[in-house]
């Protein structure tokens, strides 16, 4: 396969060309070919949902650089107001972003589950409870997908500083208090239980009204929160409520053990308390990259699938592998709310050969590849958005070929070592031996079809990702934990 290597180094220096797409948001992950296995290794002890009860450990602070007072104080300006159940709830769930996510489109797909009903079938999923808790404020867990790298921050400086970030929260609300912004009223009950610590509550215990409120004045000192996206901030300068949450059913309902009552704020110990423990959210945090994994044995193969999340670069990743007697499967992807960067892969491999599909996108250009191999040889495509194009062959008997056209139009073809370039006024040879391009029959044929097209070779399942509608739909559906297994149709 000496020449398809060849002719893949011209193919590939091609596509480089076509597309410049480098995912800055994703460069300290894996490649996408690799996402399901590189996920289990670096996320193979994590549990999904494991909630955990015991301090951050010591080889996780070497990696952290603990927040000063004052950006703890624009940390937790956005939620340092809510009641203190709530604000429980919301430290928690924070070192769980990728859960969040996923949560938040689980609510999306089933808007017509209420109440007792809506309960018993979040109890089933795999989140941690801190994260199904706040399934009955969707308005709060949608305000935290929608500024994720702020979650994250957070969800780690509680992690890492939960007594800091509790008296941030304290120190916040004397200043609200002091602004006179900050009173009982129908809503909430303020009581100063101390000369430092100030507890809010919700009026009627049934009934929780989440605040809204703008941080830039309500503190009478204006605070900007990094990764908090002033869309999502209302104007006024006093707090407001939105629409109370029922709680009853929560308190009353037997089935599940993480509704609002069970959480609560340990002010003079500086945590959050879960059933009456201390709670620090998710333990699989290694030095800002953590995630979950799980593994499947049976009698015909196993499955394996795992997901992580880097909140330095804010990347998302997960991916999914089957092996069974007839070949494996896998697919991966991962995305970028903060750049936009987004990729995905679908794997296959069986008895017969090797194909698959992948997709890349970035700063509004997307790039579409893929690529077959069998015993009668190998053959990849790559087509981007913005007019690039390119393939490359290699047969069973050494035979190779590749052509591609760049998004401005220039166009290349390489064949058995010789390589031919045309920028509008003719083909002319850049590589190889000598060779007279009007008696070059591929280039000409290539030159005439304009590569117009991306081949499909016969017998492959990979090769229909080009074009708008491959089947991954958006990378906003990626970020909040679509269904979707990767880019391009399997």
């Amino acid at each position: 396969m000496t020449g398809f290597r060849r002719a893949l180094s011209v193919f590939l220096s091609i596509s480089v060309v076509v597309s410049v797409m480098g995912l800055d948001g994703c460069s300290k992950k894996p490649e996408p070919a690799q996402a399901a296995e590189a996920l289990q290794a670096q996320a193979g002890q994590a549990q999904p949902g494991g909630a955990q009860q015991a301090p951050p450990g010591q080889a996780e602070a070497t990696a952290y650089v603990a927040l000063s007072p004052d950006q703890l104080d624009q940390l937790v300006a956005p939620i340092a107001l809510y009641p203190d159940a709530l604000l429980a709830q919301i430290l928690g769930a924070a070192t769980f972003p990728d859960q969040i996510a996923a949560a938040t489109g689980w609510l999306q797909q089933n808007k017509s589950l209420t109440g007792t009903a809506l309960m018993q079938a979040v109890n089933e999923q795999a989140w941690d409870p801190s994260v199904k808790a706040l399934t009955q404020f969707p308005s709060v867990l949608d305000n935290l997908a929608m500024n994720l790298s702020w979650t994250s921050s957070l969800g780690e400086a509680y992690h890492m500083q939960p007594a800091d970030v509790m008296s941030a929260v304290q120190a916040l609300r004397a200043k609200a208090q002091a602004a006179g912004n900050l009173k009982s009223g129908s809503q909430i009950t303020v009581v100063q239980q101390s000369p430092q610590v100030i507890v809010i509550q919700p009026t009627n215990p049934q009934v929780v009204y989440v605040p809204q409120y703008n941080p830039t004045v309500v503190y009478g000192t204006p605070y900007a929160t990094p990764g908090y996206s002033t869309a999502a901030v209302v104007t006024t300068a006093v707090l407001a409520f939105g629409v109370g949450i029922a709680v009853g059913a929560a308190i009353n309902n037997s089935c599940c053990g993480w509704g609002y009552s069970y959480w609560n704020c340990n002010w003079h110990g500086g945590t959050v308390v879960y059933k009456s423990n201390v709670y620090y959210g998710n333990s699989a945090w290694h030095g800002g990259v953590y995630g979950s994994s799980a593994t499947v044995y049976g009698p015909n193969g196993a499955a394996r699938v795992g997901s992580a999340y880097n909140p330095s670069t804010g990347t998302y990743a997960r991916g999914a592998s089957t092996v069974t007697p007839y070949g494996t499967q896998k697919a991966g992807q991962a995305y970028n709310p903060n750049t936009g960067a987004y990729a995905a892969t679908h794997q296959t491999s069986n008895a017969y050969g090797s194909y698959g599909s992948s997709v890349v996108s970035k700063n509004g250009n997307t790039a579409y590849t893929q690529h077959q191999t069998t015993a009668q040889g190998s053959v990849g495509t790559v087509q981007t958005t913005a007019g690039g194009k390119g393939v490359a062959a290699s047969g069973a008997y050494g035979n190779n070929a590749a052509a591609g056209q760049t998004a401005s139009g220039t166009k290349y073809a390489a064949a058995n070592g010789n390589v031919y370039k045309n920028t509008g006024s003719g083909w002319n040879q850049t590589q190889g031996t000598s060779h007279n391009t009007s008696s070059y029959s591929g280039a000409n044929s290539a030159a005439a079809r304009g590569y117009g097209g991306q081949e499909k070779s016969s017998g492959s399942s990979a090769f229909g990702g080009g074009g708008g509608g491959s089947g991954w739909q958006s990378r906003q559906a990626s970020a909040r934990g679509s269904a979707s297994r990767g880019g391009g149709r399997r």
